[in-house]
C-alpha cells in the first residue's frame, strides 16, 4: 500500500517561504491524483492544490492561488508545495493526499482520497 510521509513545515514570519514536500512509497499504480489539504485551527479541512502525476495542469483553492506552487517529481515519487508570501491565516497543519485516479478533476477538493500522511505543521507569525 502506498505510505504518504509530509516534511517541511514549520514557523516563518508573514511574507516568508517554505517548500513542504509528500514522499511515496509503496507505489504500485502509474498515476494518481496528489493533493495538498490543510486544516486550520478549530476549523474543517479544506483543499489547498492538487495535481495529476501524469502530467496537465495544476488546481488551487482561490485563497492561496498565485502564491502556492504544487509540483510532483516522478523520479523521486514526491510531491511538493511551494509557498510563498504567507500569511498568519495560512497557519494550518498541512497533510498530502493520493489516489489512483484516471485524472484530477476541477472538483479534487470535494473527493474522498484513498491515501493520506500525518501532516505537517506549518505557523506564520505576523
Amino acid at each position: 500500500q502506498v505510505q504518504l510521509v509530509e516534511s517541511g513545515g514549520g514557523s516563518v514570519q508573514t511574507g516568508g517561504s517554505l517548500r513542504l514536500s509528500c514522499t511515496a512509497s509503496g507505489v504500485t499504480y502509474r498515476h494518481y491524483c496528489m493533493a495538498w489539504f490543510r486544516q486550520l485551527p478549530g476549523k474543517e479541512r479544506e483543499g489547498v492544490a492538487a495535481v495529476f502525476t501524469g502530467g496537465g495542469s495544476p488546481y488551487y483553492a482561490d485563497s492561496v492561488r498565485g502564491r502556492f506552487t504544487i509540483s510532483h517529481d516522478s523520479a523521486k515519487d514526491t510531491l511538493y508545495l511551494k509557498m510563498d508570501s504567507l500569511k498568519p491565516e495560512d497557519t494550518a497543519i498541512y497533510s498530502c493526499a493520493a489516489d489512483p485516479m484516471p485524472q484530477c478533476n476541477g472538483d479534487w477538493y470535494l473527493r474522498g482520497y484513498y491515501y493520506w500522511g500525518q501532516g505537517t505543521q506549518v505557523t506564520v507569525s505576523s
